[in-house]
C-alpha cells in the first residue's frame, strides 16, 4: 500500500540525478558516511493515526539501537506535526489526521517535506511524503435548487447556465460529467473552461404555459472515482405568461374616515385590485401618484405589495380635515399595465390637546411662621380644544399643606397654605398640580412647584444627655481642656449657631472661678490642677444659647468626678527615729524560737485603691535564713532559732511600695541586736526609761492622725447633707472604709444616680464592673438596698 523511493532512483531528469550522485559521493568521500539524504514515501489521506509510512532509520542506514541516544526526531515548524518517528524502531508514522484537501488546496501533487534530525554526530535528512488522494468527497452544488422563469414565447436553442458543482478531490476523483433527467423540452450541454466543466440547460422545444405551468428536473454531477460519488441539483422551470390584462379596482372612488391622532403605522384602508394574467403578469404593486402634495406622503404611506394604506405621520384635524389620494396598481408584465382609482380620507376631530398650566406668580421660599391662607402662587390653565373637551378640572394631587382656591376669573387659581408649617419636620415641598379636561378619554397635565420653607428661631438648643457626667484624673495640667460639652439646635444658619458659658451666681463655690469655657466649641479648661485628696467631685451648669432673634437657651448640669492618681509616696510610721528618719533598733534574746515577732513596720499612703495598697519586701538583709517579712502586714519574724555562730547584730532594709501604674516607694531600716536573756531583760528597763523621750513623738503623731480622720469625717457629713438637700441623686456620697492591717489600706465608695461606685485595692472582694477611664480603680457595685434594707447615705 505504501511505497518509498530513494531520490537517486526516482524518475527525475538525468542532469538532476547526476548532480545528486556527485554530491552524495563527495559526502561519502570526505565524511565517511552520508550526512544528508532524501527519501520519498507516499501515503493516502484519511489513514488512521499511528499508521506506519516507512522505516526511515533502515532506509537511511542508521543504527536503530542508538536512535534514542542520538535524539532521533522530526523537526517541525508547527506545534502539531502530521508525522512523527519512533526512536525505538526508526519507523515514520502518521501522528495526526491527514486531509489532503486541507493540506494542499488544488488538484496538483500534494507533498510534505520532513526534516529528520539525529545528533552525535549531527545529521539532517530530508524525507518527502506524497499525500495521495482518495475519493472521500462527493460533488456539491452551491444551492439545492435553481429556478428559471422562461416566457412561453422563448425560442428553442436558448441556453441557461446551471450552477456548477464543486468536488475538493483531485485528478480522476474530480467531476467528470453532468446528466439531466430525460424530458422533451430541455437537454444539458457541458462546456470545458480550463480545469472546470460548466453545465448549461438548453431549450430544445418551445414551452406552452396552458399545457404545463412548471417543469421540474434533476441535474446530477458525477465524479470519476471508484466507487463513483454524485451530487444533485433540483431545477424548476416556471413558464411565464404573456401580459395582456391590466389591474382593475372594485371602485373608481373610495371614501373613508380617520380619527385624528391615529397611531403611527396603523392600517386605515386595504386596497384591492385584480389581474387575470398569470405569474408576473398577474402580480400587482401599488403606488401613490407622484402628482400629490408632499404633505400627503409625510402623513400616509401605501404598502406596494399588500395595498395597505397606513398612517405615517401625525394626523391633525386642526391642520387639515380632508385628503385625496390617487392610487395606481401596476402589474409586473413587460411592458407593465396600470389601473387607477381615488381614495378620499376625511378626518374626524378627537380630544387631542391636553390642558396647559401657566404659573403667573410664585414665591419659591415660604416662612415656616406663615399663617394658614397665605398666598404663595397664582396659576392659569387653558385647553386648545373646545366644548366639553376644553372644560378643565384642577387639583393638587399630593398630600401637602397647600390648596387651590379659584379666582373670580375662570381657570385662574391661587395656591394658599392650609395649615401650619414646620421646617424642622419638612423643609421642602413639591406641589404637584393636575389639570384634567372633560374629553373622552380625558387628558391631563401635571405641573410641579418647588417650595422651600425658610427657618425661624423656634427651637432652643438641647443637650443629648442631662445631666452630664465626666471623670477627670487628678493632677491635670492647668490651662488645658479637661472636658467638652456639645448642644444641637434644629434650626438653620444663625438660629443654629450656639455659644456656651458657665452659669455663675453668688451661691457657687470658689471652684467655678477656676473653670473657663470656650464659647464657640464648648471646650472647658481648668485654670488649676485638681487634687483627689482635697476635692473628689464638683458640679456646675453650662448654658447653651443660639444666635437667633430673639435668642433661645438651655442649660445642663455637669457632674465632675475626680479620679485618684498615684501621686503620694508611702510614709513610714514605724520605725521612726528621733531625727525623723525611718530607722529603728530592736533587741531580742538569743534563745527565741522560730516565728518570734521581732517588730512590725507600719506605713501609710494618702492615695486609694491600687495606688494606696502597700506591699513590703526585704531589700537588704544580713542573713536571709534568719528573718522573714510578711509582704502585706510588714511583720518581721524569725525563721529559725539562733545559733552560737550567728552574728549579734543584723541590719534589715525594708522597701515599702504602692501598686500604682508607676509605683512610689519608701524604705525603713531595722537593726536587730541579738543579746543574752539577762541582757535583754536589762535592755528592756533601759527602753522603758527611753520611752519617755519617744512618747512626745508618738503623741504628736496621734494628734496628726486624729486631725486627718476628723477632717475626713466632716467632709463625709457635709457631702451627705448636700445630697439630702438635692432632689436628684447625682451628687456623690463617700463612705470611708479603713482596713488597717499595718498598711492603712482603705477604699472610698460613692453613689451617682442609680449606681454605686467604689475605689478599691486589689485585696478587696469585688465582683462588679470597672468604669471606663477610671484607671481600673472605680467599680460599679450592684445595688442591694432594696433586698437588704440598706439605709442610703
Amino acid at each position: 500500500m505504501f511505497s518509498w523511493i530513494r531520490m537517486a532512483s526516482g524518475k527525475r531528469s538525468p542532469m538532476k540525478d547526476y548532480s545528486w550522485i556527485v554530491i552524495y559521493s563527495a559526502l561519502v568521500l570526505f565524511v565517511g558516511k552520508p550526512s544528508l539524504a532524501q527519501i520519498r514515501y507516499s501515503v493516502p489521506e484519511e489513514v488512521k493515526d499511528g499508521t506506519v509510512v516507512g522505516n526511515v532509520a533502515k532506509d537511511l542506514g542508521l543504527d536503530i539501537v542508538s536512535l534514542r541516544d542520538r535524539r532521533f526526531r522530526v523537526v517541525s515548524e508547527t506545534k502539531d506535526s502530521v508525522f512523527e518517528v519512533n526512536p525505538d524502531n526508526g519507523a515514520l508514522y502518521v501522528h495526526s489526521h491527514i486531509d489532503r484537501e486541507e493540506l494542499c488546496q488544488g488538484s496538483g501533487s500534494c507533498q510534505m517535506e520532513l526534516k529528520i534530525l539525529v545528533e552525535n554526530p549531527l545529521e539532517i535528512h530530508y524525507v518527502v511524503v506524497e499525500i495521495t488522494d482518495v475519493n472521500d468527497h462527493s460533488p456539491i452544488f452551491p444551492e439545492n435548487e435553481q429556478i428559471f422563469e422562461i416566457g412561453e414565447q422563448t425560442l428553442p436553442g436558448q441556453r441557461f447556465q446551471l450552477h456548477s458543482a464543486r468536488d475538493p478531490d483531485a485528478g480522476i476523483n474530480s467531476i467528470r460529467t453532468y446528466t439531466l433527467t430525460p424530458n422533451e423540452h430541455f437537454e444539458i450541454n457541458i462546456r470545458q473552461r480550463e480545469a472546470n466543466k460548466l453545465p448549461f440547460l438548453v431549450l430544445k422545444k418551445s414551452l406552452d404555459r396552458e399545457q404545463l405551468k412548471k417543469h421540474t428536473m434533476l441535474v446530477t454531477a458525477v465524479d470519476g472515482g471508484k466507487p463513483q460519488r454524485s451530487g444533485t441539483l433540483n431545477v424548476s422551470i416556471i413558464v411565464l405568461d404573456s401580459n395582456d390584462n391590466k389591474p382593475i379596482f372594485t371602485q373608481e372612488v373610495y371614501e373613508i374616515t380617520v380619527q385624528e391622532n391615529a397611531p403611527i403605522r396603523s392600517s386605515i384602508f386595504q386596497m384591492n385590485a385584480t389581474d387575470p394574467d398569470e405569474g408576473t403578469n398577474g402580480e400587482i404593486e401599488y403606488t401613490l401618484a407622484k402628482t400629490l402634495m408632499r404633505e400627503v406622503f409625510d402623513i400616509f404611506e401605501l404598502d406596494k405589495l399588500s395595498g395597505e394604506i397606513r398612517v405615517k405621520g401625525l394626523v391633525d384635524y386642526e391642520e387639515n380635515n380632508i385628503y385625496e389620494l390617487d392610487v395606481q396598481a401596476l402589474d409586473k408584465g413587460t411592458p407593465p399595465l396600470t389601473g387607477e382609482c381615488r381614495v378620499i380620507i376625511k378626518i374626524t376631530d378627537v380630544n387631542d390637546n391636553a390642558p396647559e398650566i401657566e404659573v403667573t406668580s410664585l414665591s419659591n421660599t415660604v416662612s415656616e411662621a406663615s399663617k394658614p391662607g397665605t398666598i404663595i402662587s397664582l396659576i392659569r390653565v387653558r385647553d386648545k380644544d373646545s366644548g366639553v373637551n376644553g372644560k378643565i378640572i384642577s387639583q393638587i394631587t399630593n398630600d401637602v399643606p397647600f390648596e387651590l382656591k379659584p379666582s373670580y376669573k375662570e381657570n385662574t387659581y391661587s395656591i394658599v397654605t392650609k395649615g401650619l408649617l414646620d421646617r424642622e419636620k419638612v423643609s421642602f415641598y413639591e406641589i404637584t398640580i393636575k389639570a384634567t379636561d372633560c374629553g373622552e378619554p380625558p387628558l391631563s397635565t401635571l405641573k410641579t412647584l418647588n417650595i422651600q420653607i425658610s427657618d425661624v428661631n423656634d427651637n432652643s438648643p438641647h443637650f443629648q444627655h442631662s445631666p452630664l457626667e465626666f471623670y477627670l484624673i487628678e493632677n491635670n495640667v492647668a490651662g488645658q481642656s479637661i472636658l467638652s460639652v456639645s448642644a444641637t439646635d434644629d434650626d438653620l444658619d444663625n438660629n443654629a449657631v450656639i455659644s456656651y458659658h458657665i452659669a455663675r451666681d453668688g451661691s457657687q463655690n470658689d471652684i467655678m472661678s477656676f473653670l473657663n469655657i470656650n464659647s464657640d466649641n464648648g471646650h472647658i479648661t481648668a485654670l488649676k490642677s485638681f487634687d483627689f485628696e482635697t476635692l473628689k467631685t464638683f458640679q456646675f451648669q453650662v448654658v447653651a444659647t443660639d444666635s437667633g432673634t430673639p435668642s433661645l437657651s438651655n442649660n445642663v448640669t455637669v457632674n465632675v468626678f475626680i479620679l485618684d492618681q498615684n501621686d503620694n509616696a508611702p510614709v513610714i510610721l514605724y520605725p521612726l527615729s528621733s531625727n525623723g528618719s525611718a530607722e529603728g533598733v530592736e533587741e531580742i534574746p538569743r534563745n527565741v524560737n522560730a516565728g518570734h515577732l521581732v517588730t512590725k513596720v507600719r506605713a501609710y499612703d494618702a492615695d486609694i485603691g491600687y495606688n494606696g495598697w502597700l506591699l513590703f519586701s526585704l531589700q537588704e538583709v544580713t542573713d536571709h535564713s534568719l528573718f522573714g517579712l510578711d509582704r502585706y502586714t510588714g511583720q518581721i519574724r524569725t525563721l529559725r532559732s539562733f545559733t552560737e555562730t550567728d552574728e549579734a547584730e543584723h541590719k534589715l532594709v525594708i522597701l515599702v511600695k504602692d501598686n500604682g501604674n508607676v509605683s512610689l516607694s519608701a524604705t525603713a531600716t531595722v537593726v536587730v541586736k541579738v543579746v543574752e536573756p539577762k541582757e535583754a531583760f536589762a535592755a528592756s528597763d533601759v527602753k522603758s526609761a527611753s520611752k519617755d523621750d519617744d512618747s512626745n513623738v508618738t503623741f504628736y503623731l496621734m494628734i496628726t492622725l486624729g486631725s486627718v480622720s476628723a477632717l475626713f469625717i466632716i467632709s463625709i457629713i457635709v457631702l451627705i447633707a448636700m445630697q439630702c438637700s438635692k432632689s436628684t441623686d447625682y451628687t456623690s456620697k463617700y463612705l470611708e472604709d479603713k482596713n488597717y492591717d499595718g498598711t492603712l489600706c482603705h477604699s472610698i465608695q460613692y453613689r451617682s444616680g442609680d449606681k454605686r461606685y467604689m475605689l478599691v485595692g486589689p485585696r478587696m472582694s469585688i465582683g462588679s464592673t470597672i468604669v471606663p477611664g477610671s484607671n481600673a480603680n472605680t467599680l460599679v457595685l450592684p445595688d442591694r438596698r432594696k433586698a437588704s434594707g440598706e439605709v442610703r447615705l
